[in-house]
């Protein structure tokens, strides 16, 4: 990979000077935001203050790399570089940042390597932004896809902490978006030292905003991160307790997937009456919800959170429990991966491939274009356009073999991850 150094002295336009004074001002508008947001049970009582950059843990020695990532897809997709970055240096800490709640939650959960910490990031305004520079000191700071805070970007270069956008992900309709604020991107690109994305259209972007950047194609870091945790026991149980069960699984799950996966389970269990589909909303609560349409629909459900496990004519398990998509993908042999079948773009097929999975996915797939284009060139992955053909995919007799193919393409494209190791690490002050 070509390295791009930022420019000695980055631009700050118009806009971005604006923004910047703003951030003076924002601090008490911030704190009463994030209150609010405690009070309404969305921020974790023990650690709301992270976000006005008050540390909850102490700053190991040593060489440090910061990587911030918004949500829980976004964060689990970094452990396979953590894991490649810290074979190469044994020496390294790690801080992971994020927004959300459920992303703390899952990295606790999945974790990458025992010199991994996670804090929430701070409001990008001045007094959280410093205190959290002061104290934490990052070699390197590493921001994922495309959540990018421009103050957070800018103190970090003023301090000549080498910066690096990876991972990034941006199709046409965020590229629009972020087109009206064309000359904050330009001038934040600036100051990256790397910037690698998932694809070659998310690249163009990239350049459009920011014109002679140079952007690297290194794919998805989700094919090299390590399978999805679950509970051993209560897989054991589950496998034990379904035995027999013809099982398969949707998730996660929009509400235009759904429609489309219960007219298809419908229309499944005329020929295999044992079936039984493990649904798995994005959005845990609004199981109750899916619950009632399965019922509407003539399929008996019941859901996770409800405890107990299905009975003989349990037609559909709403899994509207948090953070066990490891246990649902080891259960079942094929997994129609959600947001398809919509305008979300589609999910990562990764997770169930490196579980065993025979992958199905409706025609949108626009956030992970490449990602899928390779799979079905290798026949790893099986498109379905509508609920009978989704019915019929799942009658299909080469499911395991389509498995298999789909693996093998994992495989190889995981291998990127150790270049993009080697390239992040030259940033580090000291490399050679």
């Amino acid at each position: 990979m070509t390295k791009a150094k930022p420019r000695p002295t980055a631009p700050i336009g118009a806009l971005l000077m604006v923004y910047l004074g703003l951030m003076h001002l924002a601090a008490p508008v911030a704190q009463w935001h994030l209150k609010r947001r405690l009070a309404r049970g969305r921020e974790d009582p023990a650690r709301w203050q992270e976000k006005l950059g008050h540390a909850g843990l102490s700053r190991p020695k040593g060489p440090l790399i910061w990587l911030h990532a918004v949500g829980v897809g976004e964060v689990l997709a970094l452990r396979g570089l953590i894991t490649e970055m810290a074979h190469q240096r044994p020496d390294l800490q790690f801080l992971v940042t994020s927004s959300t709640l459920s992303s703390a939650v899952a990295l606790a959960r999945n974790p990458a390597h025992p010199n991994v910490m996670h804090q929430f990031l701070p409001l990008d305004t001045t007094p959280f932004v410093t205190r959290f520079l002061n104290h934490w000191r990052p070699d390197l700071a590493i921001w994922a896809e495309q959540d990018l805070w421009p103050g957070l970007v800018v103190a970090t270069h003023r301090r000549a902490i080498p910066l690096a956008l990876i991972n990034a992900r941006m199709n046409t309709r965020a590229f629009r978006a972020r087109a009206r604020f064309g000359a904050i991107f330009r001038d934040l690109f600036a100051r990256f030292a790397l910037l690698a994305a998932q694809d070659r259209i998310t690249a163009r972007h990239i350049a459009q905003l920011s014109p002679g950047a140079r952007v690297q194609v290194t794919g998805s870091l989700k094919p090299a991160c390590p399978a999805l945790a679950c509970d051993q026991a209560t897989l054991d149980d589950l496998t034990h307790a379904l035995a027999g069960r013809d099982l398969w699984c949707a998730a996660p799950t929009h509400s235009m997937d759904e429609a489309v996966v219960l007219t298809a389970h419908a229309l499944y269990r005329k020929t295999v009456p044992n079936s039984l589909l493990i649904l798995v909303p994005r959005a845990p609560e609004r199981g109750g919800a899916i619950a009632n349409a399965c019922q509407a629909a003539g399929l008996p459900a019941i859901q996770r959170s409800a405890g107990g496990v299905p009975h003989a004519e349990t037609a559909v398990w709403v899994a509207d429990s948090f953070g066990e998509l490891g246990l649902w993908y080891r259960l079942c042999q094929t997994v129609l991966i959600g947001g398809s079948f919509g305008p979300t773009g589609g999910h990562s097929p990764w997770e169930a491939l490196r579980l065993g999975a025979a992958v199905l996915h409706g025609p949108n797939t626009d956030n992970f274009t490449q990602d899928y284009a390779a799979l079905q060139a290798a026949d790893g992955c099986v498109k379905v356009a509508d609920a009978k053909g989704l019915a019929a995919a799942l009658q299909r007799p080469d499911l395991a073999q389509i498995a298999q193919r789909g693996a093998q393409v994992q495989t190889h494209a995981a291998q990127n991850i150790t270049q993009l190791s080697i390239d992040l690490l030259a940033l580090m002050p000291g490399a050679q």
